[in-house]
């Protein structure tokens, strides 16, 4: 399993910026992993054809480790996904 060698939150920018072994640097936005939290409540939203609300100003409070990804907790108070490194690593980069 790959894993990051580093993990930052910028809170001016809203994003969130992995460090990854092969020296990737991949940076992506707080909205943007908001809306794709992968959570039941929000994977059952999609499936019905909706999706989560997001505020435009959505930000990302803190980064706790989960053993095969991170559990993210957003300034809406949502905090039920775990974020597993391999998903995380698909995602595209905002930089």
């Amino acid at each position: 399993m790959k894993t990051p060698r580093h993990i930052e939150i910028d809170h001016a920018a809203h994003t969130l910026t992995l460090h990854w072994p092969d020296g990737v640097t991949q940076c992506v936005a707080h909205r943007v992993l908001r809306q794709l939290c992968p959570c039941a409540e929000c994977k059952r939203l999609r499936l019905h054809g909706g999706a989560p609300v997001v505020p435009d100003d959505i930000a990302l409070l803190d980064v706790r480790p989960a053993g095969y990804g991170v559990q993210l907790l957003f300034s809406d108070r949502h905090e039920r996904g775990i974020f597993p490194w391999a998903f995380l690593e698909r995602l595209p980069s905002t930089r």
